[in-house]
């Protein structure tokens, strides 16, 4: 049984992190977080969309304002 846990600590890592480990070794910081700055990007962008499609509805007047629109109001 410990076997089969010691398979997944190896699949994990030595395989699955050997990029984030090459990537913790590096001199240059920028390429070293470069990963980090793609996620903050995309992060970025989709809260911009969603901002975006908020204000859509909330232009279109679609949500229901009223006092008993909400049952825990």
């Amino acid at each position: 049984m410990s076997d089969f846990f010691y398979g997944i600590q190896y699949l994990f890592e030595e395989i699955l992190f050997a990029p984030l480990h090459a990537l913790r070794g590096m001199e240059n910081w920028w390429t070293a977080n470069t990963l980090n700055w793609i996620f903050m990007i995309i992060g970025a962008v989709a809260f911009v969309y969603w901002m975006g499609q908020l204000k859509k509805f909330n232009d279109n007047n679609e949500e229901n304002k009223d006092i008993t629109a909400h049952s825990y109001l």
